[in-house]
């Protein structure tokens, strides 16, 4: 019986652990062959010393059960080792055609303690190790449609985060990284439908090393159960969106968790005002403006609890 990503192959970044694992292994259960990229530094901030072991674990787990896998160990955020990563998929399985990018890390701070180097850190590693893959796997499926005279078949999955959706007081680096992220995506999916690429963000929602004190004291399941914040809640959608059956489905951002699925719309207008004259003094933006916003709730932080019907324990 044939797979629905039988043939394909697969990278998928920051796999060693947590949601990159779990992406990797439905992947790879899907039918793909998979490059398990993770630089395996043991801190989520990013500090400790690099090691092999993470990648090559998930590698060895998807061989023992009868996939295919090889692992890289290194940094997407370098330019150059992310060509590396890009070309031992393609040196490995004649060609690439997922790419799941994953990897990141969190120096958390507010805005007015964080340092230049935490702000840097994490825009690197997240939103330019995002591009850094992107970049030469759009090249090599641009080579490949111009070498066939038409559309190759090529996915890309993103990660962004409901930080940049609805804000994250202590993480204003994570946030706007994962808000460059849908840039990026919307930008790369106009930029490469014409060669039969897609691309797509998900913001999943998960209890990962990365996420460990965003859900401190929510109940946990029982044995018998499964989290309803477990990655292999989100590691399905990320099959899917690689997979034919997503064909159409591009420029998308989603949210997933739990059992569930959301679309995300792109902004609306939510108000308009139109100045009376050439254009508008500050006296009628007052009287326009503010009683809109003087009858409006102020703006409420995104409270995980009530959307998973979760109960800190």
């Amino acid at each position: 019986m044939s797979l629905p990503l039988d043939g394909l192959s697969a990278i998928v970044t920051g796999a060693g652990r947590g949601l990159g694992r779990a992406e990797a292994l439905e992947l790879a259960r899907l039918g793909a062959s998979v490059v398990v990229n993770d630089f395996g530094q043991p801190g989520r901030d990013g500090s400790g010393e690099a090691s092999a072991t993470p990648a090559e674990e998930v590698a060895a787990e998807i061989r023992a059960a009868g996939g295919r896998a090889v692992a890289h160990t290194g940094d997407v955020a370098d330019h150059e080792q992310a060509r590396a990563l890009v070309q031992l998929a393609i040196e490995t399985y004649g060609k690439l055609d997922v790419l799941v990018n994953n990897a990141g890390i969190l120096r958390d701070r507010m805005i007015f303690s964080m340092s230049e180097a935490e702000w840097d850190s994490v825009i690197h590693v997240h939103l330019k190790g995002h591009f850094n893959t992107t970049h030469f796997a759009a090249a090599h499926w641009r080579e490949r449609s111009k070498a066939a005279g038409g559309p190759v078949y090529g996915r890309i999955v993103n990660t962004s985060s409901e930080a940049y959706l609805a804000g994250s007081a202590g993480q204003p680096n994570y946030a706007a990284a994962k808000g460059g992220i849908v840039g990026l995506t919307t930008s790369t999916a106009l930029a490469l439908a014409k060669y039969g690429v897609t691309a797509n963000a998900i913001c999943p929602r998960a209890r990962t090393r990365m996420t460990e004190d965003v859900f401190a004291g929510f109940a946990e399941p029982g044995a018998d159960q499964l989290d309803p914040l477990a990655p292999e809640h989100v590691s399905p959608l990320v099959g899917y969106l690689a997979s034919p059956a997503a064909a159409k489905v591009n420029g998308q951002l989603l949210v997933v968790h739990g059992g569930m699925v959301a679309v995300v719309e792109r902004p609306k207008v939510a108000a308009k005002f139109d100045s009376a004259k050439e254009t508008f003094t500050f006296d009628e933006l007052d009287e326009l403006i503010s009683p809109y916003y003087a009858d409006r709730p102020p703006n409420e932080t995104f409270a995980a609890a009530e959307v998973l019907g979760l109960k800190r324990g």
